[in-house]
C-alpha cells in the first residue's frame, strides 16, 4: 500500500530544506499534487493529509475526479496540452491552467469562463530549454505574449511554467531555472501593477534547484503516489 500521508510529509520537509539552504521561506513555495492516473481514493487520502492544489494532465480524467470529489475544497490545477475545443470545459472547471502557449488560447479561456467565477490563472508554458518535442512559447516570445495577454478579462496571468529537459547535475539544473526567474522579472519590469508571483517548476529530480532559482510552486506526482499506472488513463 503507496503511504501517501508519510509521502507528503517527505516531500515537505525536502522543501523546507531546500527553502532553508536557499535562504527562503518555505511559505512561499506551494506544492501542487500531480495526479494524473491516480484514483480519487487517493487524492482523498492527500486531502486528508493537508494536501489542497492537486495537478491534473488529462482533462477527462480531471474533470471526473472533480465530480467525485466536488465534496472537498480542493484547488484544481490544469497542466497538460490544450487543444482549443476543450478550452470551455477547462475555463468552467479548473481554478489555475498552467499550460498557456499562445494568445487563441488564453482568448478563447478568457471568453469562455463564467462570469460568477473569479479570473482563471494562467501561466505561460515555456520552451525553455527549445525542444522540438515540447510544447511552450519559445524564450524571446514570451514578453510580447505575456503583454497580450494582461490585456484580457477574466484570466489573471500569474506567471511561467517550465518543463527543462531532463539532467542530473544540479548546477546545470539551475541554468534553466535561472532563465526562467530573468524571464519573469522581464514581463514584471513592463507590468509593475500586475500580479506575477508565480513560478511553477521543478518536479522530483529536480525540485532543489528550481527552488534554489526562484521557483513558487513545484509540481510532484510519483514522490507522493507512487508509480504511475498509464493503463488507467481516461
Amino acid at each position: 500500500m503507496i503511504k501517501i500521508t508519510e509521502n507528503l510529509n517527505t516531500v515537505r520537509q525536502q522543501i523546507l530544506q531546500s527553502a532553508e539552504n536557499s535562504s527562503r521561506d518555505a511559505a512561499e513555495i506551494c506544492l501542487l499534487a500531480v495526479s494524473k492516473t491516480r484514483p480519487a481514493d487517493d487524492l482523498r487520502q492527500a486531502y486528508a493529509a493537508g494536501q489542497r492544489d492537486f495537478g491534473e494532465n488529462y482533462l477527462q480524467e480531471g474533470l471526473d475526479k472533480i465530480e467525485l470529489l466536488q465534496d472537498l475544497d480542493i484547488c484544481w490545477h490544469f497542466i497538460g496540452p490544450i487543444q482549443s475545443n476543450k478550452t470551455r470545459p477547462i475555463s468552467k472547471s479548473f481554478d489555475w491552467v498552467h499550460s498557456v502557449d499562445r494568445l487563441k488560447i488564453a482568448q478563447r479561456l478568457s471568453a469562455q469562463r463564467p462570469e460568477n467565477m473569479p479570473p482563471l490563472n494562467i501561466c505561460l508554458q515555456v520552451n525553455i530549454s527549445g525542444e522540438a518535442s515540447k510544447s511552450g512559447v519559445l524564450p524571446e516570445d514570451v514578453v510580447a505574449l505575456a503583454n497580450q495577454i494582461l490585456q484580457l478579462p477574466n484570466i489573471s496571468l500569474r506567471g511561467l511554467m517550465a518543463i527543462p529537459s531532463p539532467c542530473s547535475d544540479p548546477e546545470a539544473q539551475r541554468l534553466p531555472f535561472r532563465a526562467m526567474s530573468a524571464l519573469l522579472n522581464e514581463i514584471r519590469a513592463t507590468n509593475p501593477t500586475a500580479r506575477l508571483d508565480t513560478l511553477s517548476m521543478g518536479m522530483t529530480g529536480d525540485m532543489t534547484a528550481a527552488i534554489s532559482e526562484g521557483s513558487t510552486m513545484v509540481r510532484i506526482g510519483t514522490a507522493i503516489f507512487g508509480a504511475r499506472d498509464y493503463s488507467q488513463k481516461a
